[in-house]
């Protein structure tokens, strides 16, 4: 399965002609619309041809920013009826379950979380878990997608309310700066995954291809900033991106090691320090 929130019984081919036609409306190209719906170029282009399913949070998206109902690229169905195959993150218990589970994983660490605790924390029994999640390894999973959703989210939006390439850059990163104590907890996780990655676990490598799309997202805002002008002819932009993440996550890694007042500070000066990265280094005299 493609991913926890896949719309299982969604067909394939027709939503997949029916995004196809919502681009086409759009008048952009399909790497321009991936963009406009953070998604991952390949992961469109996969999903248009039928060999990966979109998910509920894509779809969302993608008819968003179309300006239709989610519906109609499920065949006539209302969101009501596109909900239920997704009930699993959209909202009852199995929602409760994924975010106790993040809340847990930051908390105390990827490998410390059972599902005894897990269901502990949603006063309910871990039969009950296992009812929604077979597993305990489709649970982290689903909870690191839904994670990368909520991230994913919260970034379209940001992104939505700029007006050119350089307040898109200091919008990512006002959302990168781990001020609010969700904010604290989605780094956490992510902190964490970073481990994951590196030992090539299934969901280290789910962490490490989302990582690889934030790049890009990064780095499509310093492209386009330098067709703008608003950013130095000549620019990297791929390079811009791996030196501008790197300095994010060092500097996170700092204001999540401090507490109380003093992280608030930290994370003043976090953003303060990457401001003036992109003043100095990107935009145009």
């Amino acid at each position: 399965m493609e991913t926890d929130d896949a719309l299982d019984g969604a067909p394939t081919a027709d939503t997949a002609a029916r995004v196809r036609e919502v681009i086409a409306a759009a008048g952009v190209s399909q790497r321009e619309f991936a963009r406009r719906v953070v998604m991952d170029p390949s992961k469109l282009s996969r999903s248009l041809s039928g060999t990966r399913r979109f998910t509920a949070a894509e779809l969302a998206r993608i008819a968003d920013e179309g300006r239709v109902d989610v519906g109609r690229l499920l065949g006539g169905r209302t969101r009501e009826q596109a909900a239920a195959p997704t009930a699993g993150l959209e909202g009852g218990r199995p929602l409760q379950i994924v975010r106790e589970t993040v809340r847990l994983i930051a908390e105390h660490g990827f490998h410390a979380v059972r599902v005894a605790d897990i269901a502990r924390a949603c006063a309910t029994s871990s039969a009950a878990i296992h009812y929604h999640f077979p597993g305990r390894a489709e649970l982290l999973e689903a909870a690191v997608r839904w994670c990368m959703d909520e991230d994913t989210a919260r970034r379209a939006a940001r992104l939505a309310e700029a007006d050119d390439a350089a307040a898109e850059l200091h919008q990512l990163i006002a959302l990168q700066t781990p001020r609010t104590a969700q904010q604290r907890r989605q780094w956490a996780v992510w902190l964490d995954l970073w481990a994951e990655a590196a030992r090539s676990t299934a969901v280290g490598r789910l962490h490490s291809e989302y990582y690889r799309q934030w790049r890009e997202t990064v780095a499509d805002v310093v492209r386009r900033g330098v067709e703008q002008g608003v950013f130095r002819a000549g620019s990297d932009p791929r390079a811009a991106a791996l030196t501008l993440t790197a300095l994010i996550d060092g500097l996170a890694t700092h204001v999540l090691s401090v507490s109380g007042p003093e992280s608030a500070t930290a994370a003043d000066a976090m953003h303060a320090a990457l401001t003036t990265h992109v003043t100095h280094t990107l935009l145009a005299p």
